[in-house]
């Protein structure tokens, strides 16, 4: 694992941190964050992506009972981790494991637990505020029903799992105004199961979400088509919010607005903090929700209002993401 890894989960932790420190404290606001920069490891990331790549498969359909191979045994871990974090932090985490038992979905046919690991770091005054970070449990090889074969997914997507432990490490170390929900979602491959558990969730409790960091696909730097790049990511936005009404289009018909989402705006933030904090990492705005035909975990978010933004590798390479060994 090279440094792209850990340039991607930077600016996830500087925006999480920043959301939430009052302006009054904008004084010190500039050590925090470079603290916060320093304190994220490499090596760490590394060894998370080994480890989650060593379960075998990932697959939603694969194992539950194992605990070396298998789904559930990677979900297991990564409770384990967020415990672990918690234990170091006086138990500051709240670990959440809940899901929903999914079936009669073309990816999905037999009664499924698609199970999502969650710690909340509560917010000390304003706890009903919340930023969600989120990276996929799950992987899968070239066909999506293939719960068998290995299937690593080193990059596609335990770097992004990877990245929100590595924050989850770094955050519970600060108390903070606001919630932060670090989540590992499942069932991304199967139809962003995950993420439509949380989302309801998150609904149901009447959470006020500013913003859904969704790391998709954060380690490589190696595209096929031959460009090797370590200096740059890109970040996917929605236009206009799927919800949307048809009065709310009629005026923004006459008065634009299209690209001023409040997900185009994180992604905005984003940018911005990237030139103000790193001396060599261009945020490339993606004026689409994701990519042609594709699909990541912050569009459920997007679908019920949710503002949220998908940030990923540059140049992908097609034979380190969900293809057959």
């Amino acid at each position: 694992m090279k440094m792209p890894c850990c340039k991607a989960a930077l600016p996830n932790v500087l925006i999480l941190l920043i959301l939430w420190v009052p302006q009054s404290q904008a004084t010190t606001l500039e050590t925090e964050l470079l603290a916060l920069k320093a304190a994220v490891q490499a090596h760490r990331i590394e060894q998370d992506v080994t480890t989650l790549a060593g379960f075998g498969t990932r697959h939603t359909l694969s194992d539950t009972e194992s605990n070396e191979r298998g789904i559930g045994a990677a979900r297991r871990w990564i409770e384990a981790e967020f415990r672990r974090i918690s234990l170091a932090c006086g138990g500051c985490l709240e670990i959440q494991v809940k899901g929903a038992s999914i079936s009669g979905e073309p990816r999905i046919p037999e009664p499924t637990d698609v199970v999502n690991v969650i710690a909340i770091l509560r917010g000390v005054t304003d706890p009903n505020r919340y930023v969600l970070m989120s990276g996929d449990i799950d992987s899968r090889v070239s066909d999506p029903m293939d719960a068998i074969s290995d299937s690593p997914g080193a990059n596609d997507n335990a770097s992004g799992m990877a990245g929100v432990l590595e924050a989850a490490r770094v955050l519970s170390q600060h108390r903070f105004a606001a919630s932060i929900v670090l989540a590992g979602l499942s069932g991304e491959e199967q139809g962003l199961f995950g993420g439509k558990i949380l989302a309801e969730q998150a609904k149901a409790e009447g959470w006020y979400i500013e913003a859904v960091l969704n790391n998709d696909m954060i380690g490589n730097i190696s595209g096929i088509n031959g460009v090797v790049d370590n200096t740059s990511v890109r970040v996917f936005s929605e236009g206009t919010r799927a919800i949307e009404t048809e009065a709310e289009r009629r005026l923004r018909r006459f008065t634009g607005g299209e690209v001023d989402s409040p997900s185009r705006n994180i992604a905005r933030y984003i940018d911005n903090l990237a030139d103000r904090y790193f001396d060599n990492l261009d945020v490339m705005m993606i004026y689409r929700l994701d990519r042609f035909g594709r699909g990541g975990h912050h569009r459920p978010f997007n679908e019920v209002g949710f503002p949220g933004v998908r940030i990923m590798e540059t140049n992908e390479h097609y034979d380190r993401q969900h293809q057959d060994l």
